[in-house]
């Protein structure tokens, strides 16, 4: 841009659009995923599961180098950052964005998976997929929605990373990926109200400590995730229950 000139700032529409967009898109990858590397597995043992997941995420994170390139790619800001004072807390306009579309999105997810048809098919299938088929639930069905509406929101949460952070790399979301889990784990596997505090929590950790040190604030993660799991896997909204064999 020539010197003096004003940043150009993207539209409601436009940004709306990547939006949509990107959700639509990472929808229909997800449900191929499913459909291609999971559904031919369904009856297979959790390891079979975990083993694809490994390799699914090595495919696209390797496919995405060969596409794009290893190296980092940087793109104009199509939001421009500003302070905004709260009280004694400043904080970007980005990140108030941010949090606010986590939390109507969390809210939003919580109210469909506990208060819609879909909702408590997805419930039914996550206890039991045998005696969900039985009572006639479309499992597959399910499922292939369940990929579609996790791989959407994760588009929602790269154009919110996007907007924060204007520089794209191969392995970017690696990292935010295995937190996702820890704050999952942490929470509860399986309430979203424990997602949501175990990314808040931490969230607060990180901050604590890299005040502290910033070489050991990427390390409290799985810190926490080895206390969580030796002192209450359930987790801290997480029910614990016996499994019969």
């Amino acid at each position: 841009l020539p010197e003096g000139s004003e940043k150009p700032k993207a539209p409601l529409l436009v940004i709306g659009g990547l939006f949509v967009g990107s959700m639509a898109a990472c929808a229909a990858i997800g449900m191929l995923i499913e459909r291609l590397a999971y559904r031919p597995l369904r009856n297979s043992s959790r390891l079979a599961a975990l083993i694809t997941a490994i390799g699914v995420s090595l495919l696209l994170q390797n496919g995405g180098q060969m596409l794009f390139g290893a190296d980092p790619k940087g793109f104009p800001q199509f939001v421009e950052q500003e302070s905004v004072n709260l009280g004694p807390v400043a904080l970007a306009n980005t990140k108030i964005v941010i949090i606010a579309v986590a939390a109507v999105m969390m809210t939003g997810l919580h109210l469909f998976v506990q208060k819609t048809k879909p909702g408590a098919a997805m419930r039914a299938c996550s206890f039991d997929m045998r005696t969900a088929r039985l009572m006639g639930i479309n499992v597959d069905r399910t499922i292939a929605l369940t990929f579609a509406m996790g791989s959407a929101m994760a588009a929602v949460g790269g154009v919110l990373v996007a907007m924060d952070q204007p520089r794209l790399t191969p392995l970017m979301g690696l990292l935010m990926g295995l937190k996702a889990f820890v704050a999952a784990v942490l929470g509860g596997i399986g309430s979203i109200p424990g997602a949501a505090l175990g990314g808040l929590l931490l969230g607060v950790a990180e901050s604590v400590v890299g005040t502290w040190s910033t070489t050991y604030s990427e390390a409290v993660a799985f810190v926490i995730l080895i206390l969580v799991l030796l002192v209450k896997p359930s987790g801290l909204l997480g029910k614990s229950g016996r499994e019969k064999v």
